[in-house]
């Protein structure tokens, strides 16, 4: 027999919320709180548990309701949301969103960010920091079996936190995301709800066998219950032995993360001592971190069996949906995909000259096709300014063969040499233009100035710099 939790549903309702709050670092006392209401049998019983809870601690409590337009009683919702509100005395307001659909996201994921990125927005602009909403222990078990089915590990094996802060998903940093519903049952919502005949309303898209956890919810957890009764509970501890087991494990990144970062990147020669296992760790968090979507471990074992065998000076570049991963002299980057700049050619068009132009005293130049904005800076050694205003000046990606000196007391370099001397990545050399006149080169993004147009004399004195975009 299904074990059955002792005391009101309002009193396991004031101990998760106090504990969510705790854990999550709530401001106390807190004087304004939220609820996320869609109207359904979960969100209508806790909207008179958080109103009954509010009215006690005397806290103004809000309820945000978003209006998705996908079903045809949408609008039905809306209404009902708000006569409910109106009759408890609570603030309400809705937000209408139109879903973002893309080949990553399907309707149900786009629905979920765009719902959550709106209850952000809603509760920055009545200056709420805490929501709270109505995922309860069912939920969690089919979060936790969801997870299960992909293949997930203890992050997603942790299902649900009591509460949290997403501001990557709610757009505000401030915002503490509190499920106070987690210890009860569905079964317990609605026994409450009947008994205090709160009318609430039902989503038919909850009914459509299409998106997996309905399939769940109305396949496999009845037969489940029926096999395994009470299986909800210990779903929900498993999910906390995974918490705690994932807790530990970030704990173990942020140390070794601490241990291998180089700046912003990794130092691969103290990544080699570390287990295979550690360093995967070390790599997802090291995603995380970077709000990279997380790689799979077929794909993390491939990268770092690439990055540890490859020989030094193996020019290696691995590519992530979000981004590439590159190694330079035992340094491991993760680098953005960038578009191709229009001032690249290939080998055939060598002669080609760059983009000519001609400065007329601008503070800067912006340069599309090269990928930056080149600034002009007065400096206290630099080019004459009248004598730059009468050139034919060029920007260009370098050729090959190119010469600079830096400085009269220093040897006339390649750039090549330059850019290993100034520990400039490969693929960053690419993208780096140079300035010349028609006879000498000026100036090389990542380098500097030539010295042979350098002086203390003439006044002004403009110094070149070069900014990516």
């Amino acid at each position: 027999m299904k074990k059955q939790h002792t005391g009101d549903l309002a009193d396991t309702f004031a101990r998760a919320l106090a504990a969510c709050r705790q854990r999550a670092g709530a401001p106390e006392p807190i004087t304004r709180m939220a609820i996320a209401l869609s109207g359904g049998l979960d969100s209508s019983a806790l909207l008179r548990l958080a109103h009954d809870y509010a009215q006690a601690h005397q806290i103004a409590l809000y309820a945000f309701h978003i209006h998705h337009g996908i079903s045809g009683n949408a609008d039905v919702w809306l209404e009902h949301c708000a006569a409910a509100c109106a009759a408890l005395g609570v603030t309400f307001e809705a937000r209408r969103v139109t879903l973002e659909r893309s080949a990553k996201t399907g309707t149900e994921e786009a629905a979920r960010k765009s719902r959550y990125a709106a209850l952000g927005a809603l509760c920055g602009e009545h200056g709420v920091e805490l929501l709270l909403t109505a995922h309860h222990q069912d939920d969690q078990a089919e979060t936790v079996l969801l997870q299960l089915l992909r293949g997930s590990g203890t992050a997603g094996m942790s299902g649900m936190d009591a509460a949290n802060a997403a501001p990557e998903l709610l757009g505000n940093a401030r915002l503490v995301m509190a499920r106070p519903l987690l210890p009860a049952s569905r079964q317990q919502l609605a026994a409450y709800v009947e008994a205090r005949q709160i009318a609430y309303v039902d989503d038919e898209s909850n009914a459509d066998p299409r998106f997996a956890r309905n399939a769940l919810r109305h396949q496999v957890m009845p037969a489940l219950a029926l096999a395994f009764p009470g299986f909800q509970e210990r779903f929900a501890r498993s999910a906390q032995h995974a918490q705690s087991a994932q807790r530990l494990l970030v704990e173990l990144a942020e140390q070794d993360l601490a241990a291998c970062r180089d700046g912003d990147c990794l130092d691969i020669s103290k990544m080699r001592p570390l287990s295979a296992d550690r360093n995967y760790n070390l790599l997802r968090h090291w995603f995380g971190t970077r709000q990279l979507r997380m790689p799979s471990t077929a794909w993390l074992a491939e990268m770092l069996a690439q990055l540890l065998e490859a020989r030094p000076d193996a020019q290696l570049l691995v590519t992530h949906p979000d981004c590439h991963v590159r190694r330079h002299r035992e340094r491991l980057f993760l680098t953005p995909k960038l578009a191709e700049l229009s001032g690249t050619r290939d080998e055939s068009d060598e002669g080609l000259p760059g983009q000519r132009f001609v400065w007329q005293g601008e503070a800067e130049l912006a340069f599309p096709a090269y990928g930056g904005v080149l600034y002009f800076d007065a400096a206290e050694e630099g080019v004459d300014a009248a004598w730059l205003r009468e050139q034919q000046l060029e920007i260009d990606f370098r050729k090959g063969g190119e010469r600079l000196k830096l400085a009269f007391n220093r040897p006339t370099k390649t750039l090549k040499y330059h850019y290993q001397s100034f520990d400039v990545p490969a693929w960053e050399r690419e993208r780096l233009p140079t300035v010349s006149t028609p006879k000498h080169l000026l100036f090389a993004a990542g380098i500097g100035m030539d010295c042979h147009h350098l002086s203390t004399e003439a006044a002004p004195r403009i110094r070149l710099r070069w900014q990516s975009l």
